[in-house]
């Protein structure tokens, strides 16, 4: 597990997300995940940070998540059901059932319900079929105006990778960077559209804090084009971002 802050031209190592986004435990934000390479894993880390320090937290999603096979995610749940959840584990992740794995958005009292908790809302706001980059389509992402932070993830593994084999909607990403999809995934590429209001910050909501996230940082290679990266987005403006690894996260999932 991995995670840094850039603060001053460096990689400051980090024992917190919340941290390098600007929340404490204490705080109560509506935080909406777009992008690609890693939503649900920032979304996790961020509920486990919660939970260990005694904070309660909701997941949902205003597109699709798969669903997992733990005790604190429920499908077409009451609200019953979910209290039971957050006292036992400090924790529900919610949606309404999608088939084929998956929960889609949960909609009225339900929704409002969540809301209006009065406790931290984590929600996955975009999809990518599991590529690390992506530029969304004009219905996406989804990210509710009660939304107070955004994270644009982006997957590090796609540097150096055909942007077409790689990059979910390549042909919006070849418009955008004036690229051909047989080239490369280059640091500039990632940067520009993190960057980019039509790519990472598209429908970010005027009030939200905005944070850029690259992820799968596994080797000092990647953190070192990942540091690249992060001082081309100060030039853009951008100027917090984090850099994480949940590889020995996955492996410890997968044991």
């Amino acid at each position: 597990m991995v995670i840094l802050h850039y603060e001053n031209g460096r990689l400051q190592e980090r024992t917190k997300l919340l941290e390098v986004i600007g929340l404490t435990e204490a705080d109560h934000p509506v935080i909406s995940v777009v992008g690609a390479g890693g939503k649900t894993s920032t979304i996790r880390r961020l509920a486990q940070e919660y939970v260990k320090n005694g904070k309660k937290v909701i997941v949902t999603t205003t597109t699709h998540m798969m669903t997992e096979d733990v005790p604190w995610f429920l499908t077409g749940s009451s609200t019953d059901q979910m209290e039971e959840s957050l006292e036992k584990y400090g924790q529900v992740w919610v949606g309404q059932p999608a088939g084929g794995g998956k929960i889609q958005q949960v909609e009225g009292k339900l929704l409002l319900y969540i809301l209006e908790r009065g406790i931290p809302v984590l929600i996955e706001a975009d999809g990518a079929r599991r590529l690390p980059l992506k530029v969304p389509a004009e219905h996406e992402p989804v990210i509710l105006p009660e939304t107070t932070h955004v994270l644009s993830v982006y997957g590090l593994d796609s540097l150096g990778e055909r942007l077409r084999e790689r990059c979910f909607r390549p042909e919006l990403a070849e418009r955008l960077l004036g690229k051909k999809g047989e080239e490369r995934i280059l640091e500039e590429d990632i940067a520009l559209l993190a960057a980019s209001e039509k790519a990472g910050r598209k429908g970010c909501p005027e009030h939200a804090e905005y944070t850029v996230i690259l992820n799968k940082a596994d080797s000092m290679e990647r953190r070192e084009k990942a540091l690249v990266i992060c001082r081309l987005l100060e030039k853009y403006g951008i100027c917090r971002t984090a850099v994480s690894s949940y590889e020995e996260e996955k492996e410890e999932k997968e044991t």
